[in-house]
């Protein structure tokens, strides 16, 4: 969730309404590889009067550049962090907040095209958007499409960023990570989010990324996606379930269950961008994943045990045969993954086999849940390093067989 284009005005009214009290702590978390500056300058007694706007600056040191600059608050996995990517950014002090720069290698990114921000739908409180990421040069090339973890209600399309540029890696693809409503009121809407609604939205990221490919340097008629724990879902969803969408509603009547891309090219019906996803989406890398529907929740209380809503929303119950449509499949998951159980992946896994389906399974010996993930700590940095770099190689040799 980046603050760029959050007016001074825009985040002092956020603070002030938000504050229950003051004056709130920041700890500045000394960066490595650069500088960052605080204006006003953090207090001897480290804390800000509520209601405060910190803008921050950060300086890379010599042969690096920029990651990310950010703010991190308690949350539902440990530190949550808010970034980005601009050298300059304002934060509202409105709690305790941990403040603090990521800098990486110069070479790393030096001949990378990043586009951030493209808000393609605001069906509710959180504008959508994703980033796309490209080696300069690029043109028609095929383009692999990230879905983010985080249980449903959390993360945003920043924390695939490591994951899109291994894979760009070559000059052999264009990368989009996307963002999508958070399933709930985590978002803050006053109607709460369904399944439903994040595979509409995922489909509505995928159109808009379809209809602007030409200008990043991409191929709308080559499309592979991936994603990682919810995003693994989502993935495999978007990849198996395009027939899917149409304009008859999600369980408005009984056993009518189809979904309304949040965003429609101009001229275009449902049913024409189901078509063109049906052809256009041509292979999956779906990482520890959830994938039946006994394991799904609907986010509907009047659904949440309704066995017809759980298999509308389950890429396990929507395998089409290979002879009528091929999707090859690439997964993985961690030997110590405490979320994601083995045997949930291998009975998705058989079945795409039964169906005739191309379908690679890597176990990932010694990595936990979230490999493919990246943060400005450390731990995070540090676990990609070891497990996600090398699959994301392993990642990009598969959709190199299947998008070329």
């Amino acid at each position: 969730m980046r603050l760029i284009a959050l007016s001074i005005v825009a985040l002092s009214l956020a603070a002030s309404s938000s504050a229950q009290s003051g004056p709130f702590t920041v700890t500045l978390v000394p960066p490595v590889h650069g500088t960052l500056r605080l204006a006003p300058a953090l207090p001897a007694d480290g804390k800000y009067p509520a209601g405060s706007v910190v803008t921050v600056t950060t300086t890379p040191d010599a042969g690096y550049a920029l990651d990310s600059a950010w703010y991190s608050v308690p949350g539902r996995f440990g530190q949550m962090y808010r970034e980005n990517m601009t050298p300059e950014f304002k934060v509202a002090i409105d709690r305790d907040k941990r403040i603090g720069a990521s800098f990486i290698e110069k070479a790393a990114v030096e001949d990378l095209v990043a586009t951030h921000d493209v808000v393609f739908a605001k069906p509710g409180v959180k504008p959508l958007k994703y980033d796309v990421y490209a080696r300069k040069g690029s043109r028609n090339l095929p383009i692999v499409i990230i879905i983010h973890g985080g249980g449903w209600t959390a993360n945003d399309e920043d924390i695939m960023r490591g994951l899109a540029r291994e894979l760009t890696k070559g000059g052999k693809f264009v990368v989009a990570s996307l963002d999508y409503r958070w399933a709930g009121t985590a978002d803050g809407d006053a109607t709460g989010n369904t399944m439903a609604n994040l595979i509409e939205d995922v489909f509505g990221g995928i159109a808009h990324i379809m209809e602007h490919a030409a200008q990043y340097g991409g191929d709308p008629a080559r499309i592979g996606v991936t994603g990682d724990s919810a995003g693994g879902h989502l993935s495999a969803a978007a990849a198996l379930m395009p027939g899917m969408i149409g304009t008859r509603g999600f369980g408005k009547t009984p056993g009518v269950f189809e979904f309304l891309p949040s965003y429609l090219p101009k001229g275009k019906t449902a049913e024409q961008v189901r078509d063109e996803m049906l052809k256009a989406i041509k292979a999956a890398a779906p990482s520890y994943g959830v994938f039946g529907g006994s394991m799904l929740n609907p986010y509907s209380a009047e659904h949440a045990e309704d066995p017809a809503w759980k298999e509308a929303i389950a890429p396990l119950s929507h395998i089409p045969d290979a002879k009528v449509r091929a999707v090859p499949q690439f997964l993985t998951r961690g030997t110590n993954d405490r979320l994601i159980a083995d045997a949930g992946v291998k009975e998705f896994v058989d079945a795409l086999v039964k169906a005739g389906q191309r379908a690679e399974y890597i176990q990932v010996g010694g990595a936990g849940h979230a490999f493919f993930d990246w943060k400005p700590d450390d731990a995070t940095k540090a676990t990609f390093a070891k497990y996600g770099v090398y699959y994301a190689a392993a990642m990009r040799a598969f959709f190199e067989t299947t998008l070329y």
